[in-house]
């Protein structure tokens, strides 16, 4: 795999109850690079402070702009693709495969779906995001004005979201809420980890069964409030997690034992539709994309055997 080609980053030094060195700021913000490295990018004169060189020990001052240069690195494998679903003046939806993130972090810079829709349109902006392991719409704003209108009607709850995934377990209903609150609660592979709190935000998600199977289900999930990992915690707090989901269990709550992240691969989610009325023209629009093929599971007693493939839409 070939190297990235680096990048830029800026940013404006907020107001600060304590005195702090670049060096120490910066080892202690962008913990992917030791202190030591730290200072010796700072020496070379790969981090400016209003693009002059500086010391590793000068103070930092409200206001001023720090830039460094990331050199280039090799990021991880991601599938590195798209397709269109609507294209117009001013907006673009586009279905993100899973595993591709939607904008930079995590080491992924020029593989993520923000890099290769700008490569075709330099100019849009993802108006959401969907985690890396999430397919489906992603919607990017063309114009200004798309940008302010959709972000307003998000703000508003105007925008209509369908997702599709599979659980574990056999419902009492086929038409259900969950609404217990999400926050923030100890974990210690991370700090802390959104999950279901008593004391966490009020949230809202209705749960549609399309289809039962032996011990799992299929289901449109419309989450109401958009708090994070909703559909992941809100399926697992009604007891039934996600198929696959290394992360949340029974309850809402990290499974005992486990040490996964939120980027943790296994669950099966798919971002199938989205409804809203169009920013310019005020007519309602309606977009959908299919889910990818669910990956075959390997077969035990043959090593690389491998079974059909099995659609999470069927």
């Amino acid at each position: 795999m070939t190297l990235n080609r680096g990048h830029v980053y800026r940013e404006r030094v907020r107001n600060s109850s304590r005195p702090i060195t670049v060096v120490d700021y910066l080892a202690r913000r962008f913990l992917h690079t030791s202190r030591g490295e730290w200072e010796k990018r700072i020496r070379r004169g790969d981090v400016r402070l209003d693009d002059d060189r500086v010391d590793p020990d000068a103070r930092l001052e409200p206001g001023r702009m720090l830039t460094w240069h990331r050199p280039p690195w090799q990021e991880p494998d991601a599938p590195c693709s798209f397709e269109i679903v609507h294209e117009d003046r001013d907006l673009l939806a586009v279905a993100k495969p899973p595993g591709l993130p939607t904008l930079p972090g995590g080491g992924f810079l020029e593989n993520t779906l923000l890099a290769l829709v700008r490569r075709r349109d330099p100019g849009a902006v993802p108006v959401h995001r969907l985690g890396r392991w999430t397919s489906g719409l992603v919607l990017f704003a063309r114009t200004p004005l798309a940008r302010e209108r959709i972000a307003a009607a998000w703000r508003r709850h105007e925008v209509r979201k369908v997702y599709r995934t599979l659980a574990r377990g056999t419902p009492d209903r086929d038409d259900f809420i969950v609404d217990v609150p999400i926050g923030p609660r100890p974990y210690p592979p991370l700090g802390t980890l959104h999950a279901v709190a008593p004391d966490g935000k009020p949230s809202r998600t209705r749960v549609i069964v399309t289809e039962r199977r032996e011990e799992e289900f299929l289901a449109d999930v419309i989450p109401e409030t958009g708090r994070p990992h909703q559909i992941r915690i809100h399926l697992a707090a009604c007891g039934h997690p996600l198929v696959g989901d290394p992360l949340y269990g029974q309850g809402g709550v990290p499974a005992p034992g486990t040490r996964a992240l939120p980027g943790d691969p296994g669950y099966l989610l798919h971002a199938g539709e989205l409804s809203f009325l169009h920013p310019r023209s005020g007519v309602a629009c309606t977009f959908r994309c299919e889910p990818p093929p669910r990956p075959a599971p390997r077969d035990s007693r043959h090593g690389a055997a491998r079974r059909r493939h099995e659609r999470t839409s069927r």
